[in-house]
């Protein structure tokens, strides 16, 4: 049985071995249950599966990808969850906490990302192969060009490492770009010192028009206009660090 890459699903099937060993070696540890998301044709999962320290479950949206994993790898049973990780209640199959890692689908990584940030306090860590594009801004400084909302939600909680690129000839099919896999290490910070809402509604509106200075990115939402005077909001979004994010915050708390 062979299954076929489906590209309303964003799926790009890593065929390289040695790359699979290098994604799986990159978790550290941070919980014994660990969630693989869209493991494909399994490369990922034949390795993840033969370690013992691992309580290994899987979710995956494709059918056909289901049947073949089940077929072809012993012992899998149902640690196999049929269905989409963005609605899934994981509740319902984790009591405790539980690291994340997968060969991301390319059309929905951002997303992957926003739903592991509302469930961060359960997720320690994260390893994800995706588009390298993507990976970039994950990790991006402030001060960079690609430094952007996912990179401040992100980093308001997670530390993040780059690890390594990877080509496009080692993926069936092959993807127009090239992949990287990242590190998301969950830090101390339980909760933001401002109000988290208004965080987010800061960073969005600021980002969203980030070629404007903050005193004019901002207008619309300012409780006042004199509080735009400071020099501060003569910068652009990409030069704010979390912490500026949230004084800034703090100063919109009326």
């Amino acid at each position: 049985m062979q299954i076929r890459a489906k590209k309303h699903l964003g799926q790009h099937f890593l065929n390289d071995d040695s790359i699979a060993c290098r994604i799986v070696d990159s978790l550290t540890g941070k919980s014994q249950d660990v969630l693989e998301i869209g493991p494909g044709t399994g490369v990922l999962t034949r390795h993840l599966i033969k370690n013992q320290k691992i309580n290994l479950y899987m979710v995956e949206v494709d059918r056909e990808a289901v049947d073949y994993l089940q077929m072809n790898i012993p012992d899998i049973g149902k640690k196999i969850l049929y269905g989409d990780f963005l609605k899934m209640d994981m509740q319902k199959h984790f009591s405790g906490n539980f690291s994340v890692i997968g060969n991301f689908p390319y059309n929905i990584s951002s997303q992957i990302f926003f739903r592991i940030l509302e469930m961060r306090n359960r997720i320690p860590e994260v390893v994800g192969m995706l588009q390298k594009e993507v990976a970039e801004r994950l990790a991006a400084p402030p001060g960079s060009k690609t430094y952007g909302i996912l990179s401040v939600f992100l980093q308001a909680y997670y530390d993040i490492e780059y690890l390594f690129t990877v080509n496009e000839n080692v993926f069936t099919p092959p993807p127009k770009v090239k992949s990287a896999v990242v590190r998301l290490t969950r830090n101390s910070v339980q909760q933001l010192d401002c109000d988290e809402v208004l965080f987010k509604t800061i960073v969005k509106t600021a980002f969203n028009q980030r070629r404007k200075t903050l005193r004019n990115a901002l207008k619309s939402i300012a409780p006042s206009p004199a509080l735009l005077a400071g020099e501060l909001f003569d910068l652009r979004a990409e030069r704010l660090s979390i912490n500026d994010f949230v004084n800034l915050t703090k100063l919109f708390t009326v």
